[in-house]
């Protein structure tokens, strides 16, 4: 987005976790939030923010460019008692939950969520499949002109990386199976975006989910 102070993969769809935030959002919660900058773009569009991240380093770099209603924590979001659950209408998380178990990292997500929240996940997965590398190779160019149009890739120092260990069929099936209703979509530049509405009642929404599949089948 213009305006970053750097640009890699992630930050180029934060535009996509921005648009999803629902009208008139009060918290929100950015889960690895790094040095911030997304958190500080949510304080943009929702009254009170809170960036969580297990890393120090990343925490006293977000502290130190905090603005706004933005509060930072550091804290691992698979501890239970870290975050209030159901604390949040909505929650992001960007390149995060492949540094844990996919199950695992979901269920601490959608913990968080409020009834009637939403949950907005930016993952990655690696290539499996001759269609996998195909899409893939189609997002080198495009790659490219956006890092030599921003002036190269960049970031935090001291950012954890890591690479996902499950391919992208296996997330999108997880995905579908965990969180019923959600929306999926493979991006250009080796990224998905979920998008998941907890019902306000709480529970999941597997029958409407059942219903889609059945349809699909060619069932009733």
């Amino acid at each position: 987005m213009a305006g970053d102070p750097y640009w890699n993969h992630n930050v180029h769809y934060h535009r996509a976790v921005l648009a999803a935030v629902p009208d008139g959002c009060r918290t929100a919660l950015d889960v690895g939030c790094g040095d911030g900058l997304l958190a500080r773009k949510l304080a943009a569009r929702v009254q009170r923010v809170t960036g969580v991240d297990r890393s120090p380093e990343m925490i006293r770099q977000a502290r130190a460019h905090r603005s706004g209603d933005v509060t930072f924590v550091e804290a691992d979001y698979l501890d239970r008692g870290a975050l209030p659950a159901a604390g949040y209408d909505f929650v992001s998380a960007v390149a995060v939950v492949h540094h844990a178990r996919f199950e695992d990292a979901i269920a601490g997500l959608t913990r968080l969520v409020a009834p009637g929240g939403r949950l907005v996940v930016v993952g990655l997965a690696h290539n499996q499949t001759p269609t996998d590398w195909l899409i893939s190779g189609c997002g080198l160019p495009a790659s490219k002109l956006h890092a030599r149009l921003r002036g190269g890739k960049g970031g935090p120092a001291g950012m954890p990386v890591e690479d996902s260990p499950m391919p992208w069929g296996e997330v999108r099936a997880a995905a579908r199976h965990l969180l019923p209703g959600c929306r999926y979509r493979r991006r250009l530049l080796w990224r998905y975006v979920l998008v998941w509405d907890k019902r306000r009642d709480g529970k999941r929404d597997d029958k409407r989910d059942e219903s889609r599949d059945e349809k699909r089948r060619g069932g009733p």
